[in-house]
């Protein structure tokens, strides 16, 4: 969710920020499996070994995300306010463990790019 919970997103930021996301999964060694987003907000879904601690996980994706989305998209400098921050403090993750991917991917597909 981003920080003030406002529409900030245009498809254009979306689809670099799922290439940014793509790229930090690839170094913790993860897989990004869906990738979609509104004006406010991101799904993932992330397929990560035990190994991978998941706060720094998200920390990294939230951390790294907003300083490139701010460096290629000055435009985006207006949506941070005083706190210079893109992504609230808080996110929500799920364990879906014997779920079959293609439920995963078809939910978050139906999570439509709203802009």
């Amino acid at each position: 969710m981003t920080k003030f919970r406002h529409p900030v997103f245009t498809r254009a930021h979306l689809e670099r920020m799922e290439q940014i996301m793509h790229d930090v999964c690839a170094d913790f060694e993860c897989e990004l499996a869906e990738f979609t987003g509104e004006a406010n907000h991101v799904h993932l879904l992330v397929d990560f070994p035990p190994k991978v601690a998941l706060s720094r996980l998200v920390d990294s994706l939230k951390g790294v995300s907003s300083r490139r989305m701010r460096t290629e998209f000055p435009e985006l400098a207006r949506h941070y306010h005083r706190a210079n921050k893109l992504w609230s403090g808080s996110y929500f993750t799920g364990s879906v463990g014997g779920a079959p991917i293609s439920v995963l991917r078809q939910y978050i597909e139906q999570q439509n790019r709203s802009v």
